[in-house]
C-alpha cells in the first residue's frame, strides 16, 4: 500500500481542507495566524508536505468554523464519491 500522503484520500482531504479555508473567506496568512503558526504552515498543509495529528486538525477546523466531525463526514462522502 502507498504512503498515505500518495493516495487519493489525502488529496480529497487536501482539497476539502482549502474548499473550507476559501469558504471561510480566510487567506493562509490568517489561518496560520489564528494557529500561531508561520505562513508557510498552511501552505505546506494544502500542498501536502505537511502531515497534521489530529489535535491540529481539530484547531484547523475550529479556524475554519466547522467541526472535526463535519470534515471527517464531508472527506467520507469525497472518498466515496471518487472525489
Amino acid at each position: 500500500m502507498p504512503k498515505t500522503i500518495y493516495r487519493p484520500e489525502h488529496q480529497a482531504l487536501l482539497n476539502l481542507l482549502k474548499r473550507y479555508r476559501a469558504e471561510a473567506g480566510l487567506t493562509q496568512v490568517q489561518c496560520s495566524k489564528a494557529l500561531n503558526r508561520p505562513q508557510s504552515f498552511m501552505s505546506d498543509v494544502e500542498n501536502g508536505t505537511r502531515r497534521l495529528d489530529i489535535v491540529q486538525l481539530r484547531d484547523l477546523c475550529a479556524v475554519l468554523g466547522i467541526s472535526l466531525m463535519e470534515l471527517v463526514q464531508e472527506l467520507e462522502i469525497a472518498i466515496k464519491a471518487g472525489s
